[in-house]
């Protein structure tokens, strides 16, 4: 594997990381752990906790999903393996 390759998939690799944390926070911390804690505070009428359990989740992760093709998509340009 040539240098350029190596930083390639370090790059995709660091960005795979960064949304996976943040989905793990998001879907298991936020819904689970940190759901007594949240509910203290209401939103829309609703617990926080129960919030993102419900559909907070769904929202930051389709989010992830279109940070995730334009993130991509900048690599892929950076390493000049992009599709045009």
């Amino acid at each position: 594997m040539d240098n350029n390759s190596a930083a390639y998939w370090k790059a995709t690799l660091g960005l795979l990381t960064k949304i996976l944390v943040i989905w793990f926070v998001v879907s298991f911390g936020a819904g689970i752990l940190l759901a007594p804690a949240l509910n203290s505070i209401s939103l829309g009428g609703y617990p926080l906790g129960f919030w993102f359990a419900q559909q907070g989740s769904i929202y930051v992760f389709i989010a992830l999903i279109f940070y995730y093709a334009k993130a991509m998509g900048d690599i892929d340009r950076k390493f000049d393996v992009h599709e045009d």
